[in-house]
């Protein structure tokens, strides 16, 4: 049982998506995610848990990969 509970703006793993996201609001049952460095919302498809460093460093390396191939502002 999952006993974390998000707060908008918290930085979170998607552990049904696979992927880090920032908490951008919950809309009934759903929380609604988006990258890290901005991007297409998306509906968290499992349980939310804080994002580990780790996480968090290998989210921060892809976007800063995307800015300087172009991709991201």
């Amino acid at each position: 049982m999952n006993t974390y509970t998000p707060q908008v703006g918290d930085l979170v793993y998607d552990e049904g998506a696979r992927k880090v996201g920032r908490v951008m609001d919950k809309v009934g049952p759903r929380w609604q995610l988006k990258p890290p460095g901005g991007g297409r919302e998306w509906d968290a498809k499992g349980d939310l848990r804080p994002a580990t460093a780790a996480e968090k460093l290998s989210a921060g390396v892809a976007l800063a990969n995307a800015r300087s191939r172009g991709e991201a502002p």
